[in-house]
Protein backbone atom coordinates (compact mmCIF):
# COMPACT_ATOMS: atom_id res chain seq x y z
CA UNK A 1 0.00 0.00 0.00
CA UNK A 2 1.16 3.53 -0.72
CA UNK A 3 0.90 5.87 2.25
CA UNK A 4 0.43 9.58 2.60
CA UNK A 5 2.43 12.13 4.51
CA UNK A 6 2.35 12.17 8.26
CA UNK A 7 0.84 15.65 7.99
CA UNK A 8 -2.11 14.17 6.09
CA UNK A 9 -2.80 11.64 8.80
CA UNK A 10 -2.35 14.35 11.40
CA UNK A 11 -5.06 16.46 9.77
CA UNK A 12 -7.47 13.54 9.84
CA UNK A 13 -6.72 12.52 13.43
CA UNK A 14 -7.04 16.07 14.70
CA UNK A 15 -10.16 16.69 12.64
CA UNK A 16 -11.91 13.54 13.87
CA UNK A 17 -10.70 14.01 17.43
CA UNK A 18 -11.79 17.65 17.55
CA UNK A 19 -15.19 16.84 16.08
CA UNK A 20 -15.67 14.23 18.80
CA UNK A 21 -14.68 16.63 21.56
CA UNK A 22 -11.02 15.88 22.27
CA UNK A 23 -9.64 18.69 24.42
CA UNK A 24 -7.46 21.15 22.49
CA UNK A 25 -4.60 20.74 24.98
CA UNK A 26 -4.60 17.04 24.09
CA UNK A 27 -4.72 17.87 20.40
CA UNK A 28 -1.54 19.88 20.85
CA UNK A 29 0.18 16.85 22.36
CA UNK A 30 -1.12 14.68 19.54
CA UNK A 31 0.35 17.03 16.96
CA UNK A 32 3.79 16.77 18.56
CA UNK A 33 3.63 12.98 18.77
CA UNK A 34 2.60 12.48 15.16
CA UNK A 35 5.20 14.96 13.94
CA UNK A 36 8.02 12.94 15.51
CA UNK A 37 7.04 9.62 13.89
CA UNK A 38 7.44 6.15 15.30
CA UNK A 39 3.79 5.12 15.53
CA UNK A 40 2.77 2.23 17.75
CA UNK A 41 2.77 -1.35 16.51
CA UNK A 42 -0.78 -2.70 16.33
CA UNK A 43 -1.80 -6.35 16.42
CA UNK A 44 -5.45 -6.77 15.36
CA UNK A 45 -7.10 -10.10 16.09
CA UNK A 46 -10.40 -11.24 14.60
CA UNK A 47 -12.32 -13.46 16.98
CA UNK A 48 -15.84 -14.75 16.38
CA UNK A 49 -17.37 -11.97 14.31
CA UNK A 50 -18.83 -10.99 10.95
CA UNK A 51 -15.85 -8.75 10.08
CA UNK A 52 -18.32 -5.86 10.07
CA UNK A 53 -16.15 -3.64 12.25
CA UNK A 54 -13.21 -4.01 9.87
CA UNK A 55 -15.54 -3.28 6.95
CA UNK A 56 -16.81 -0.18 8.77
CA UNK A 57 -13.26 1.06 9.33
CA UNK A 58 -12.38 0.28 5.71
CA UNK A 59 -15.41 2.28 4.60
CA UNK A 60 -13.55 5.49 5.41
CA UNK A 61 -13.60 7.31 2.05
CA UNK A 62 -12.97 11.03 1.80
CA UNK A 63 -11.71 13.76 -0.48
CA UNK A 64 -9.37 14.80 2.33
CA UNK A 65 -6.37 12.83 3.53
CA UNK A 66 -6.39 10.07 4.43
CA UNK A 67 -8.68 9.20 1.54
CA UNK A 68 -9.11 5.55 2.51
CA UNK A 69 -8.06 2.78 4.86
CA UNK A 70 -4.65 2.45 3.21
CA UNK A 71 -3.84 6.04 4.03
CA UNK A 72 -5.10 5.64 7.58
CA UNK A 73 -2.98 2.63 8.47
CA UNK A 74 0.33 3.54 6.84
CA UNK A 75 3.07 5.66 8.44
CA UNK A 76 1.49 6.44 11.82
CA UNK A 77 -0.35 3.36 12.99
CA UNK A 78 2.02 0.49 12.27
CA UNK A 79 -0.39 -2.38 11.60
CA UNK A 80 1.65 -5.54 12.08
CA UNK A 81 -1.10 -8.16 11.90
CA UNK A 82 -4.65 -8.17 10.60
CA UNK A 83 -5.87 -11.33 8.89
CA UNK A 84 -8.11 -9.39 6.49
CA UNK A 85 -5.89 -6.41 5.66
CA UNK A 86 -2.28 -7.63 5.67
CA UNK A 87 -0.61 -8.84 2.49
CA UNK A 88 1.34 -11.63 4.21
CA UNK A 89 -0.25 -14.99 4.92
CA UNK A 90 0.60 -18.32 6.52
CA UNK A 91 3.97 -18.53 8.25
CA UNK A 92 4.99 -15.03 7.18
CA UNK A 93 1.94 -13.54 8.87
CA UNK A 94 2.55 -15.50 12.07
CA UNK A 95 6.18 -14.41 12.09
CA UNK A 96 5.12 -10.77 11.79
CA UNK A 97 2.76 -11.19 14.74
CA UNK A 98 5.32 -12.90 16.94
CA UNK A 99 7.94 -10.27 16.14
CA UNK A 100 5.54 -7.46 17.01
CA UNK A 101 4.62 -9.18 20.27
CA UNK A 102 8.22 -8.94 21.45
CA UNK A 103 8.08 -5.16 21.72
CA UNK A 104 5.55 -2.53 22.79
CA UNK A 105 2.28 -2.97 20.95
CA UNK A 106 -1.39 -2.11 21.03
CA UNK A 107 -3.75 -5.06 20.85
CA UNK A 108 -7.04 -4.57 19.02
CA UNK A 109 -9.58 -7.38 19.21
CA UNK A 110 -12.55 -7.48 16.86
CA UNK A 111 -14.98 -10.26 17.74
CA UNK A 112 -15.87 -12.32 20.79
CA UNK A 113 -13.92 -15.18 22.30
CA UNK A 114 -15.48 -18.69 22.25
CA UNK A 115 -14.63 -20.80 25.30
CA UNK A 116 -16.51 -24.06 24.61
CA UNK A 117 -14.53 -27.00 23.20
CA UNK A 118 -11.34 -25.36 24.52
CA UNK A 119 -12.00 -22.47 22.15
CA UNK A 120 -11.65 -24.57 19.01
CA UNK A 121 -14.71 -23.08 17.33
CA UNK A 122 -12.49 -20.10 16.52
CA UNK A 123 -8.95 -20.85 15.31
CA UNK A 124 -6.88 -17.82 14.28
CA UNK A 125 -3.73 -19.40 12.88
CA UNK A 126 -1.59 -22.53 12.88
CA UNK A 127 1.90 -22.46 14.34
CA UNK A 128 4.23 -25.46 14.16
CA UNK A 129 1.23 -27.70 13.57
CA UNK A 130 -0.62 -26.27 16.58
CA UNK A 131 -3.97 -24.55 16.05
CA UNK A 132 -3.97 -21.30 18.00
CA UNK A 133 -7.47 -20.38 19.11
CA UNK A 134 -8.78 -16.90 19.81
CA UNK A 135 -9.00 -17.94 23.45
CA UNK A 136 -5.34 -18.92 23.57
CA UNK A 137 -4.26 -15.85 21.60
CA UNK A 138 -5.90 -13.25 23.84
CA UNK A 139 -4.73 -14.99 27.00
CA UNK A 140 -1.17 -14.84 25.68
CA UNK A 141 -1.22 -11.34 24.18
CA UNK A 142 -3.42 -9.26 26.48
CA UNK A 143 -0.95 -9.35 29.42
CA UNK A 144 1.85 -8.16 27.10
CA UNK A 145 -0.06 -5.36 25.39
CA UNK A 146 0.40 -1.71 26.34
CA UNK A 147 -3.37 -1.38 25.98
CA UNK A 148 -6.15 -3.63 24.71
CA UNK A 149 -8.87 -2.11 22.54
CA UNK A 150 -12.07 -4.06 22.11
CA UNK A 151 -13.36 -3.06 18.69
CA UNK A 152 -17.11 -3.53 18.44
CA UNK A 153 -19.77 -5.00 20.70
CA UNK A 154 -18.73 -8.64 20.27
CA UNK A 155 -15.28 -8.22 21.82
CA UNK A 156 -16.53 -5.60 24.29
CA UNK A 157 -19.59 -7.41 25.66
CA UNK A 158 -20.23 -10.61 23.66
CA UNK A 159 -22.70 -9.16 21.19
CA UNK A 160 -24.70 -11.24 18.74
CA UNK A 161 -22.42 -14.35 18.84
CA UNK A 162 -23.07 -14.65 22.59
CA UNK A 163 -26.84 -14.40 22.27
CA UNK A 164 -28.94 -17.14 23.83
CA UNK A 165 -28.31 -20.10 23.67
CA UNK A 166 -24.63 -19.20 23.06
CA UNK A 167 -23.50 -22.69 21.96
CA UNK A 168 -19.81 -21.69 21.73
CA UNK A 169 -19.70 -20.26 25.25
CA UNK A 170 -18.59 -16.94 23.81
CA UNK A 171 -17.42 -14.19 26.17
CA UNK A 172 -15.92 -10.73 25.94
CA UNK A 173 -12.15 -10.22 26.00
CA UNK A 174 -12.21 -9.04 29.61
CA UNK A 175 -14.54 -11.93 30.45
CA UNK A 176 -11.92 -14.52 29.47
CA UNK A 177 -8.77 -12.67 30.55
CA UNK A 178 -9.89 -10.72 33.61
CA UNK A 179 -7.88 -7.79 32.24
CA UNK A 180 -8.92 -4.17 31.87
CA UNK A 181 -9.82 -3.17 28.33
CA UNK A 182 -11.02 -0.07 26.54
CA UNK A 183 -14.33 -0.99 24.98
CA UNK A 184 -15.44 0.71 21.76
CA UNK A 185 -18.79 -0.99 21.12
CA UNK A 186 -21.08 -0.77 18.13
CA UNK A 187 -22.50 -3.28 15.68
CA UNK A 188 -20.55 -2.24 13.76
CA UNK A 189 -18.32 0.31 15.47
CA UNK A 190 -18.11 3.75 13.86
CA UNK A 191 -14.62 4.39 12.35
CA UNK A 192 -14.40 7.80 14.03
CA UNK A 193 -14.85 6.19 17.45
CA UNK A 194 -11.77 4.07 16.79
CA UNK A 195 -9.75 7.03 15.54
CA UNK A 196 -10.75 9.22 18.48
CA UNK A 197 -9.65 6.60 21.01
CA UNK A 198 -6.36 5.92 19.27
CA UNK A 199 -5.72 9.67 18.92
CA UNK A 200 -6.17 10.09 22.67
CA UNK A 201 -3.79 7.24 23.42
CA UNK A 202 -1.19 8.57 20.98
CA UNK A 203 -1.33 11.86 22.84
CA UNK A 204 -0.60 10.01 26.07
CA UNK A 205 -4.10 10.45 27.45
CA UNK A 206 -6.18 7.47 28.52
CA UNK A 207 -9.86 8.33 27.92
CA UNK A 208 -12.11 8.49 30.95
CA UNK A 209 -14.19 5.32 30.93
CA UNK A 210 -17.69 4.62 32.19
CA UNK A 211 -18.83 1.60 34.21
CA UNK A 212 -18.72 -0.51 31.04
CA UNK A 213 -15.15 0.57 30.15
CA UNK A 214 -16.41 2.73 27.28
CA UNK A 215 -14.99 6.21 26.60
CA UNK A 216 -17.33 8.60 28.41
CA UNK A 217 -16.88 11.25 25.71
CA UNK A 218 -18.59 8.97 23.19
CA UNK A 219 -20.84 6.63 25.17
CA UNK A 220 -20.97 7.51 28.86
CA UNK A 221 -22.33 11.06 28.85
CA UNK A 222 -26.04 11.14 29.81
CA UNK A 223 -26.46 13.84 27.18
CA UNK A 224 -25.49 11.31 24.50
CA UNK A 225 -28.70 9.29 24.95
CA UNK A 226 -30.03 8.72 21.44
CA UNK A 227 -33.65 9.59 22.29
CA UNK A 228 -32.69 12.90 23.90
CA UNK A 229 -31.11 14.05 20.67
CA UNK A 230 -33.41 12.41 18.16
CA UNK A 231 -35.05 14.82 15.69
CA UNK A 232 -38.20 12.71 16.00
CA UNK A 233 -38.50 13.20 19.77
CA UNK A 234 -41.90 14.60 20.65
CA UNK A 235 -43.31 13.86 17.23
CA UNK A 236 -46.39 11.72 16.62
CA UNK A 237 -45.59 8.04 17.09
CA UNK A 238 -45.40 5.82 14.03
CA UNK A 239 -47.88 2.97 13.74
CA UNK A 240 -45.88 1.15 11.10
CA UNK A 241 -42.49 1.44 9.44
CA UNK A 242 -41.96 3.85 6.58
CA UNK A 243 -43.76 6.81 8.15
CA UNK A 244 -41.32 9.67 7.67
CA UNK A 245 -40.47 11.86 10.64
CA UNK A 246 -42.51 10.01 13.26
CA UNK A 247 -41.16 8.67 16.56
CA UNK A 248 -40.33 4.97 16.37
CA UNK A 249 -40.41 4.21 20.11
CA UNK A 250 -43.64 2.22 19.92
CA UNK A 251 -42.14 0.07 17.15
CA UNK A 252 -39.29 -1.03 19.39
CA UNK A 253 -36.74 1.79 19.12
CA UNK A 254 -34.12 1.44 21.88
CA UNK A 255 -33.03 5.07 21.63
CA UNK A 256 -34.16 5.89 25.21
CA UNK A 257 -31.78 3.20 26.55
CA UNK A 258 -28.81 3.74 24.24
CA UNK A 259 -25.85 6.10 24.48
CA UNK A 260 -23.78 7.09 21.44
CA UNK A 261 -23.43 10.08 19.13
CA UNK A 262 -24.95 8.47 16.02
CA UNK A 263 -27.48 11.31 15.80
CA UNK A 264 -24.71 13.81 15.00
CA UNK A 265 -21.90 11.57 13.72
CA UNK A 266 -24.10 9.51 11.40
CA UNK A 267 -22.65 6.77 9.17
CA UNK A 268 -21.11 6.19 5.74
CA UNK A 269 -19.29 9.51 5.89
CA UNK A 270 -22.21 11.44 7.37
CA UNK A 271 -24.79 10.13 4.90
CA UNK A 272 -27.40 8.67 7.26
CA UNK A 273 -28.06 6.75 10.46
CA UNK A 274 -30.49 4.04 11.57
CA UNK A 275 -33.38 6.28 12.62
CA UNK A 276 -32.82 8.59 9.65
CA UNK A 277 -33.40 5.55 7.45
CA UNK A 278 -36.73 4.83 9.22
CA UNK A 279 -35.23 1.94 11.20
CA UNK A 280 -35.29 1.63 14.97
CA UNK A 281 -32.21 2.01 17.17
CA UNK A 282 -31.31 -1.53 18.27
CA UNK A 283 -29.17 -0.54 21.27
CA UNK A 284 -26.07 -2.05 19.71
CA UNK A 285 -23.58 -0.03 21.77
CA UNK A 286 -24.97 -1.32 25.07
CA UNK A 287 -23.97 -4.26 27.22
CA UNK A 288 -26.48 -7.09 26.85
CA UNK A 289 -27.24 -6.45 23.18
CA UNK A 290 -29.11 -8.21 21.65
CA UNK A 291 -30.75 -10.35 24.36
CA UNK A 292 -31.44 -7.52 26.81
CA UNK A 293 -33.14 -5.56 24.04
CA UNK A 294 -35.25 -8.35 22.56
CA UNK A 295 -37.61 -8.24 20.82
CA UNK A 296 -35.81 -5.79 18.57
CA UNK A 297 -39.04 -4.85 16.79
CA UNK A 298 -42.65 -4.82 17.92
CA UNK A 299 -46.03 -4.03 16.45
CA UNK A 300 -47.76 -0.86 17.63
CA UNK A 301 -51.23 -2.16 16.83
Amino acid sequence: MVGISRRGFLKYCIGSAAALGLDWSILGKLQKVLATGGGPAVIWLNGANCTGCTVSLANRISDQAPVDIADLLVNTIDLKFHANLMSASGELAVEALQEAAQGPFVLAVDGGIPTAFDGHTCVLWTENGHEVTALEAVRALVPKAAVTLCIGTCSSFGGIPSANPNPTGLKSVSGVTGASTINIPGCPVHPDWIVWTIASLLAGVTPTLDAYARPVAIFGDPEKVIHKNCPRKGKEEAKTFGEEGRCLKELGCKGPRTRADCFSRMWNNHVNWCIGANAVCLGCTEQGFPDRFSPLFKAAF
